[in-house]
């Protein structure tokens, strides 16, 4: 595998764990990249660096946002949002994976970059119903601040130093699969 590959795959991976933060933040920031020519995205993902993507994420990312603050519309967000997490983190690692055969790409899309969101959603879900759980809502803030710090850290970092991010967000990942899966097999037993 060349480097142009890994670097392609490690962005990919970024970008789709990052979508489990914030499922707009990293497609506005993959829009304004690939607008700047930093993102590499693939023939037939060109939409991504237009104007109406642009404004079009950057809108739907700062109603998410601010939607995020608001006391238990948090946790009825995280349902609606888990799926669109999946598909956007699909997407994203699909737009830049170097494959000319499109049901190998899209189907690597979705076992990567959806799985990569999915597991980073997951937490952050159980975090905030914890936090919920804990404070009634209240501490729910602090959760969202630190999931859009995280969303918009991820994004960026996987654009610049992608393999670093990529190790790092493969490692919480399985520690993330790891520990809450433990949890589940010792509730059926």
């Amino acid at each position: 595998m060349n480097k142009e590959v890994i670097t392609a795959i490690a962005i990919g991976i970024g970008l789709s764990a990052s979508c489990g933060f914030r499922v707009f933040v990293p497609m506005f920031v993959a829009s304004i990249a690939a607008k700047m020519g930093i993102f590499p995205v693939n023939e037939g993902f060109q939409w991504l660096a237009g104007w109406p993507a642009i404004l079009c994420f950057g809108s739907a990312t700062i109603v998410e946002i601010l939607a995020y603050y608001i006391p238990f519309i948090d946790n009825l967000l995280d349902t609606i949002t888990t799926p669109l997490a999946i598909g956007a983190g699909t997407l994203l690692f699909t737009s830049v994976l170097p494959v000319d055969n499109d049901m190998l790409k899209w189907t690597t899309g979705f076992i990567v970059g959806g799985g990569a969101a999915a597991a980073v959603q997951g937490g952050s879900v159980m975090t905030r119903l914890a936090s919920s759980k804990l404070t009634a809502g209240t501490g729910n803030a602090v959760v969202a601040t630190g999931e859009h710090a995280a969303a918009f850290g991820t994004s960026v970092l996987s654009l610049f130093i992608p393999i670093a991010v990529a190790v790092i967000l493969i490692l919480l990942i399985t520690y993330i699969l790891l520990k809450f899966g433990k949890k589940l097999f010792k509730r059926k037993a």
